[in-house]
């Protein structure tokens, strides 16, 4: 407990120094394992109190980092929103977050640290973690100031109200709080959280995806309800998958209207030759989604997409109506680095931010996985930054616009792979490689790698066909 008090203490303990967080770090590594289990417990319960106490201690320094860096631009004349975001970047940089995730960061820091001490106090304690603080914060972010601090003295750690809460308690009991105070604001917000409504895509293990809908609750029934008793009807005359299958089935092949749901789409697969032509186990790389088997994406150029339905036979080549070509892609046998592509259809600028966009797969910035949305001049072209691969990034929309911010620079780096050295306005430096392409963790890798783009064709079987298209000079095999 000793560095607990330690790392959140802001004063001085009589004539002795305050411990910095290396002092710290140093401290809680030389702490050995307990010797018995009560003593393990012991530990560990303590460890979440240090963890808590650590999330309480970023939030104070987070305020006070945007507070002096809202003064210093204040007064070289940089208007607010800039620098607001800037600062949300950075503190998500240092916490190795993704960059998104910023003003998220400052804004929970911000009501923990000016509008709400008790729960500040109860995270700094341990009676709540950060993730708890975190929804404490949000389930009162339509109040006023004096009303959300009206919540936090309520629901005090002093009151009981927390105590042994898991998160679900905690939000029950901070909507009721914030309901007491201002029932019109909570009004307002859920009729506001109807334009919020929305679909996402995110990666699922084992070649699988999560499609998500964020809906009002009555569409989001009702369209659940209807999935359920399509499933039930299927069941009882005698269909043999299994009930969440079949619901999952329906959904697909009502909104894209094909069965199977594939019906024109692009896909873009990066593998190695050798994993195409030859069955080796080298992974894949498809698009949007990250790392998939070598056999799988074999059968997805076969166009074998996905579960078959009982009783379907699997699709074939000739059935599937895929056109599939293959483009070479030039990769340098030691390090992986992508360094050219076949100019076959290549029309510059189109070509070029594909070949950026094989090569970064997701956004550039050091821990950000969301999708590339901008190519971006590493060194800026007003700035002479030149329209080449070298000086070019895939960036999401915020990272783009936050790199721009005053203070903020990047320039390419040479090394393994192409880099990026992102530098903030503290003077703090963060490296990004781009990932590597299948096949170059390999000894004695191929000269190149071969994506395979598969287009589905209409489905008219009299006149589907599988095209290949080979460059000139054939595949290195």
């Amino acid at each position: 407990m000793e560095v607990i008090q330690g790392l959140a203490s802001t004063g001085t303990a009589g004539n002795r120094p305050v411990p910095s967080v290396t002092d710290v770090l140093e401290s809680l590594a030389s702490v050995p394992v307990a010797g018995d289990s009560t003593g393990m417990i012991d530990q560990l319960q303590e460890l979440e109190d240090l963890k808590a106490a650590a999330a309480a201690k970023q939030a104070r320094i987070a305020v006070a980092y945007g507070l002096a860096r809202r003064q210093e631009q204040a007064a070289a004349g940089v208007p607010a929103d800039e620098v607001r975001a800037g600062v949300g970047a950075e503190i998500a940089l240092a916490r190795r977050e993704s960059p998104s995730r910023g003003s998220r960061l400052l804004g929970l820091a911000k009501a923990l640290v000016t509008e709400m001490p008790h729960t500040l106090a109860a995270l700094e304690s341990g009676q709540l973690n950060e993730w708890r603080a975190t929804l404490v914060v949000k389930e009162t972010a339509c109040l006023s100031a004096a009303d959300r601090a009206a919540v936090d003295e309520e629901l005090a750690a002093d009151t009981g109200t927390l105590a042994g809460a898991g998160d679900r308690a905690i939000t029950g009991a901070v909507r009721a709080a914030a309901y007491r105070r201002d029932p019109h604001s909570i009004a307002r917000r859920a009729s506001h959280a109807v334009s919020e409504r929305t679909v996402s895509l995110r990666p699922a293990p084992d070649t699988m995806a999560y499609l998500t809908a964020l809906v009002p609750v009555a569409q989001g029934v009702a369209a659940y309800t209807a999935l359920t008793r399509h499933a039930d009807a299927l069941k009882s005359s005698g269909d043999e998958r299994p009930k969440g299958a079949i619901m999952a089935d329906a959904l697909v092949e009502r909104v894209t209207g094909t069965p199977g749901g594939i019906n024109g789409v692009e896909i873009q697969l990066v593998m190695t030759d050798r994993t195409l032509f030859h069955g080796d186990s080298e992974p894949a790389r498809l698009t949007g989604y990250g790392v998939v088997p070598g056999s799988w994406a074999r059968k997805a150029v076969m166009g074998a997409f996905g579960p078959e339905p009982a009783g379907r036979e699997t699709a074939t080549p000739e059935s599937a109506g895929f056109k599939v070509w293959l483009r070479r892609l030039y990769t340098a046998p030691t390090d992986g680095d992508l360094v050219a592509m076949d100019s076959k259809a290549r029309i510059f600028p189109p070509g070029l931010r594909r070949f950026i966009q094989i090569r970064d797969d997701t956004c550039r910035t050091p821990y950000c996985d969301a999708p590339i949305r901008h190519h971006d001049h590493i060194i800026p072209w007003h700035n002479d930054g030149p329209t080449t691969s070298r000086n070019g990034q895939g960036l999401c929309e915020a990272c783009n616009h936050t790199k721009e911010a005053p203070g903020w620079s990047a320039k390419p780096l040479p090394g393994p792979r192409h880099s990026v050295e992102l530098r903030t306005p503290t003077g703090h430096t963060y490296r990004s490689t781009a990932p590597p392409l299948p096949g170059t963790a390999l000894p004695m890798a191929a000269k190149h790698s071969v994506q395979v783009l598969g287009r589905v064709a209409p489905r008219n079987l009299s006149s589907q066909r599988r095209r290949v298209l080979i460059p000139s000079g054939g595949l290195a095999h």
